[in-house]
Order: structure tokens, then sequence, then C-alpha cells
């Protein structure tokens, strides 16, 4: 095992087959972005306030609220700045901002302590739904328990156990389910539950244009546990970036003015 040195400290492990940074190597990287971060913010103050946003802007969010919700913010923030370039990763899990280099990033559920800044934006609900043929068909579940009568669609990422919990104002009940169908993808649970095949848990925003077009159905919405918050994140430094500051400002007044996010 070969060793790199710095400031006597070890700060990559390395053989013939891999490189890794040690918690040392790991927290100097840490520190050494939000160092060069506040540089950047602290040149853009210099140049002024009202100086328009220019340079590279990275923002994260899950996949289908990206291509729902962020996208078109991005489109929009890039028409009004032409300067700007914009990175947009979308993916299903939590990302660390400052380990992948990113500057804005959307979270749904309940944040963690961090140095983050946090601005809420609206909230999610978790729910149940079907196609209106399915429900004609089968009939529509009275309680949580009923679900067992019934063929479930399980999308992984949204309900990734088979125990699913549902409240009811202080009675709490928790169901195991035996899905017929599992997907790792959301689009896909959506799709099967639109053709009739069966009932699906998802987050509300994920089905509102088929809500608004009749072709999905919520059931028991009575059960449903409590609303989930949206946030927007970045990193909180001495100095607000121009490009970071006009794009969270840009977003959060999108997203607080969306129906489906409340």
């Amino acid at each position: 095992m070969a060793l790199v040195w710095v400031l006597d400290q070890t700060l990559f492990n390395r053989t013939t087959r891999f490189v890794r940074t040690t918690e040392a190597g790991q927290r100097y990287l840490e520190d050494s972005r939000r160092i060069i971060g506040e540089v950047d913010d602290a040149d853009e103050a210099v140049v002024g306030i009202n100086a328009a946003p220019r340079g590279h802007l990275a923002v994260t969010a899950p996949v289908l609220f990206g291509r729902m919700f962020v996208l078109p913010a991005i489109v929009e923030y890039l028409r009004r700045y032409p300067a700007m370039e914009v990175s947009a990763l979308f993916v299903d899990r939590v990302v660390n901002l400052l380990e992948e280099g990113l500057d804005v990033g959307i979270r749904i559920g309940e944040l963690p302590d961090s140095s983050m800044k946090a601005l809420r934006v609206g909230s999610v609900r978790r729910v149940l739904c079907a196609s209106p043929r399915y429900l004609k068909q089968h009939g529509t579940p009275t309680d949580p328990a009923a679900l067992a009568k019934h063929t479930i669609i399980a999308a992984s990422g949204v309900s990734p156990s088979s125990e699913w919990k549902f409240r009811h104002g202080t009675k709490s009940i928790t169901v195991r389910v035996q899905p017929k169908l599992t997907v790792n993808s959301n689009d896909a649970a959506i799709e099967a539950a639109e053709t009739g095949f069966g009932i699906t848990r998802l987050l509300s925003y994920q089905i509102a244009p088929q809500l608004a077009a009749g072709r999905l159905k919520i059931i028991l919405p009575e059960w449903e546990p409590a609303p989930m918050p949206i946030h927007v994140i970045h990193r909180e430094g001495r100095y607000a970036a121009v490009k970071v500051r006009a794009f969270v400002d840009l977003i959060a007044d999108k997203l607080r003015n969306d129906r489906a996010l409340r």
C-alpha cells in the first residue's frame, strides 16, 4: 500500500487497484471546496449584488420531480441569464452537495441537521391510487386491511418495504402487502396502474397529471400519513452567490405556486 503525505497527514490510500481518500483526506477535500466556494462568492460580491449571473450552476433533484418541476425552471433560468450554464443531476438518492460539487438541491422529506441553508417550498403526500376502470371492476377498498384482496403494484423507490404504514387521526396501522408487480421506476408503476392492472402507492406530485386527467383516482385519502416537506437547499456561506441566489429565488417561487405541491 502506497501512502501520500501532505501536511504530515495521510490523504490517500493507494494500491494497484484503487485510490481512496482517508478520513483526513475527505475532510481536507470538503474544506478546500468550501474555501474555494467562499472565495468565488466573495468575488461575485465585489462585482456587485446587481450583476447578472454568469458561470456554471450544478443542480440536483429526484428523477421524476426533476423532470416535472425543476427542468422547466432551469430552462427559464437559462433564458433569463444567457451567460449561465447548468448541469442537472436527477437521481433518486440523497446526494451530498459538497462531496459532489453541487450548488443547489431539492429534497423531499425531513432534513437532518446540516450546514446547508434550507428553504421550505411545499409538501407532498404518500397516496394510494388506481384507475377508475380497476376500481369499477374490483371495487374500492374501504380500509387498509382490504388491500389484501387487491392486486398491488409496488414502486420500490417510494415503498421499499412490504409493510405499508397508514394513519387515521390518532390511529396507526401497518399492513403487509404482497405485490403482484414490483418495479424500480415510478413511471412504470404509474403506467401499470393506468392500464387498470392494480393499486399502487406513490407520491402525490408524481400522479398530478393523471389525477387531473381522470386517468387515476386517489383511494383511502383519510388514511394518508403526514405530508412530507419539500426543501430547496444550498450551501450557506458568508456571501450569497449571485447565480445561486437567482436560481433559488426562481425555483422557490415556482414550487410555492404549484398547486400539485400543496
